[in-house]
């Protein structure tokens, strides 16, 4: 059946969700609206829009999406994420229009089923996802019976089933030694096991590519052998351009009267190229929630100059903190120290506090309309677990570049 008429796109699913205009079949139909294709699914309450041309993408171990968004940035259709942390699949899909976030135990054996009930026949063209790294970590445990370092083989069981254009996996650079280089094995053993792809690694470090964070990432990638042989995006900044940390945060409010609200709007212009970035598609600065220290926290911090860390304290002061990172306040001359998943031991580069959400977003790339929900310590969570997205988008586009060509 085929009517045509005028209606928006909210009464039209209102109207689809009520059967009312269609005959829905398996649950799923295929729209044609305004010159656009758009998926319907019922079981999922979802409308998408189909790719037009775009490279579909499922990214397991999505989080809030940082990996995703360069992707999506780079023109890709981010179809799916996955991920097991439920706020921060509430962050991925309000980021990513058109997108669902399923919370799926990449370790049963049918997970593939349960994609495949999402994305029906949809193509999948390129599969992303950086696998817990906790068991592979220089800051974690390191154990090597930790059933998240098995996580890895997800992308693989989704690769085989779906057959892919490209497969990327992003990690720490550490998986290539830790234990004498076995995670780093049995990555390249699943890549000889499908057959299908040529395969290669390369650690990037984030400022050569726009981010203004010192930060070091493994991405391992597959091209289907068709396609072609894998290549890495070639560095955008020499050392003397990297983006420094006032030139990433220095706009923001700096939050000394300590207000109780973290939205506000713009209060001086941009000055430099990055803030400019940042701002794009943004009216108003979101997740900028001040910490309140105790006095004598502040005034221990103030005791730090720009830069400087817990040797540049008097002796007997900040004892209870004393390694590496402890009291590191940020250089202002400098990208910023690799941003984690706390929030405790580095401090802004000018105020006697630690960044706030938006501020370590701002030094990871995520760029001001990029949204973060949940508690203020998941919100920092989801920032220092991410992947920043101008790294990812520059991997991205190589990608494109080269299973474009066929």
């Amino acid at each position: 059946m085929t009517q045509k008429c005028a209606i928006n796109l909210k009464n039209f699913i209102i109207l689809l969700q009520n059967k009312q205009m269609f005959d829905i079949l398996n649950s799923k139909i295929i729209i044609k609206l305004w010159k656009k294709i758009y998926f319907y699914d019922i079981k999922y309450n979802r409308l998408l829009k189909l790719n037009g041309g775009k490279m579909n993408v499922i990214d397991l171990f999505c989080g809030c999406g940082g990996l995703s968004y360069g992707y999506q940035e780079a023109g890709c259709n981010i179809i799916l994420g996955i991920d097991n942390n439920e706020t921060a699949l509430k962050t991925f899909e309000k980021n990513h229009p058109g997108s669902k976030g399923l919370n799926i135990d990449l370790l049963r054996e049918d997970f593939v089923d349960e994609i495949k009930k999402y994305i029906g026949d949809t193509q999948v063209d390129i599969i992303i996802g950086g696998p817990p790294c906790q068991g592979f970590s220089l800051t974690g445990s390191r154990n090597p019976d930790d059933i998240r370092n098995k996580l890895y083989k997800a992308m693989f069981i989704t690769a085989k089933a779906f057959k892919p254009k490209a497969i990327m996996i992003e990690n720490v650079p550490g998986i290539q030694r830790l234990y004498g280089g076995k995670f780093y094995n049995l990555i390249v053993d699943e890549f000889n096991k499908l057959g299908e792809y040529n395969f290669d690694s390369k650690i990037l470090y984030a400022p050569d590519y726009g981010v203004p964070q010192i930060r070091k990432r493994i991405f391992i990638v597959g091209i289907r052998k068709d396609l072609g042989d894998v290549s890495f995006p070639k560095p955008k900044l020499k050392e003397e351009e990297y983006i420094s940390t006032k030139d990433a945060i220095g706009d923001l409010p700096s939050l000394e009267n300590e207000p109780d609200q973290e939205d506000f709007d713009y209060e001086i212009e941009p000055f430099s190229e990055y803030q400019k970035l940042m701002r794009k598609g943004s009216d108003m600065i979101h997740n900028h929630l001040v910490t309140k220290h105790t006095q004598e926290v502040k005034d221990i911090i103030s005791l730090v100059p720009d830069g400087g860390n817990f040797k540049d304290l008097p002796k007997g002061v900040g004892d209870n903190r004393k390694f590496n990172e402890a009291w590191r306040r940020y250089d202002s001359t400098k990208p910023s120290r690799t941003i984690d998943t706390g929030h405790r031991n580095h401090f802004h580069y000018k105020y006697n506090r630690v960044p706030t959400v938006r501020e370590n977003a701002r030094l990871q790339s995520f760029p001001d309309k990029f949204i973060f929900l949940g508690s203020k310590t998941e919100q920092y969570r989801q920032v220092g677990n991410a992947v920043p997205p101008l790294l990812s988008k520059s991997v991205a586009e190589e990608i494109l570049k080269i299973i474009d060509r066929k």
